[in-house]
């Protein structure tokens, strides 16, 4: 091989690797998440525990139960924000937990955004319309993950545990434990990356 064939080599290879290089620290294709600085500035009380992932993940694509007991799925939120939460009638700080999500729901639920409860575990349907109905909860979801398949492809090891999932059905963020979602930090943090996603 000729000394100009083997530099015009080395010059494509080091072409080749730049364009990798370049194609590694873009954010499109490794699925970085969107820089979150703004939003995670504004967490206060409960919500300095969300945490915002520097990578985004893949959310299950595993079928619920709904509460007609039909089938469901996370895809089917797609194209909205949506806070999912992995609770269950046993837990108490769910139980805490519950009326406040509900009233995010009803000041931000709509096209853009909703919030998703879905019971994991052995939650007999009578138990979850009695824990609904003794602290005035109507207006959020009783989807069932009965055999906490989507729970355990999730990574959920304790409840409760409440993801923030982007219009695209990645996870940007995730909060471990009961938190106050009705808190004026929640609802701006949730307002931000809703208006920000838009």
């Amino acid at each position: 091989m000729s000394k100009s064939a083997l530099v015009y080599l080395g010059v494509a290879a080091i072409a080749i690797a730049a364009i990798a290089f370049v194609a590694l620290r873009n954010p499109a294709t490794t699925g970085a998440a969107p820089d979150m600085s703004a939003v995670a500035a504004l967490r206060q009380g409960d919500m300095k525990k969300l945490n915002f992932h520097p990578e985004l993940r893949e959310t299950s694509k595993l079928t619920f139960i709904t509460a007609d007991g039909g089938t469901g799925s996370l895809a089917d939120y797609k194209g909205k924000v949506v806070l999912l939460n992995f609770w269950a009638t046993w837990c108490a700080p769910c139980r805490k937990e519950m009326p406040m999500l509900a009233e995010l729901q009803r000041e931000l639920g709509g096209p853009d955004f909703e919030v998703v409860t879905l019971a994991t575990g052995r939650n007999p349907v009578p138990a979850l319309k009695k824990f609904f109905d003794e602290i005035g909860v109507d207006n959020l979801p009783l989807h069932r993950d009965p055999k906490q398949e989507i729970a355990r492809e999730m990574a959920v090891l304790g409840l409760p545990v409440s993801m923030l999932i982007n219009r695209e059905g990645m996870e940007i963020a995730r909060l471990t434990g009961d938190a106050d979602w009705s808190s004026n930090s929640a609802k701006a943090i949730l307002t931000k990356v809703i208006e920000g996603s838009k």
